[in-house]
């Protein structure tokens, strides 16, 4: 059998910082600033929405990966894609965030059982869980980290 004509996948990583000002996030507040702008005021009251904010050893901004859009109950947040961008952005911290249609500020048991299911992740490859923000449509927000959630 000839081996030689057998192709392979492969995963190509490259790193390629930019040279701008990266935000600096202090403080649960200045994540909901920077995370607000990824949920659109025609959408935040009828679609779920989840993005994630990854940050350097600094607390300073990366990026932010628009993770998944859902329906109006729901949305997919996989942790092997929110640690895959991490990875590939050299992020030390990471910043879950997504709205609840609804209005409803709570966290749900789902939304707690993915918070812990992703900061055991993150904790395997030396990655921060920062914190994990619920937005709602009224411009208010509930923050895991200053409830003690995390």
């Amino acid at each position: 059998m000839n081996n030689t004509n057998i192709k392979l996948a492969e995963i190509e990583v490259s790193y390629r910082p930019k040279k701008v000002h990266h935000p600096l996030i202090k403080s649960s507040a200045d994540a909901y600033y920077h995370l607000l702008k990824f949920f659109p005021e025609e959408t935040i009251s009828l679609q779920e929405s989840f993005v994630v904010l990854y940050t350097n050893r600094a607390n300073r901004i990366i990026g932010v990966y628009e993770l998944s859009k859902g329906g109006i109950t729901g949305t997919v947040a996989d942790p092997r894609l929110v640690l895959s961008v991490a990875l590939k952005t050299a992020a030390t911290g990471v910043i879950l965030a997504h709205n609840h249609p609804s209005g409803n500020l709570q966290p749900s048991l789902q939304d707690k059982d993915i918070t812990k299911k992703i900061q055991e992740s993150c904790k395997l490859l030396d990655i921060t869980l920062l914190d994990h923000l619920i937005v709602v449509p009224e411009d208010a927000y509930f923050s895991f980290a200053d409830e003690g959630l995390l």
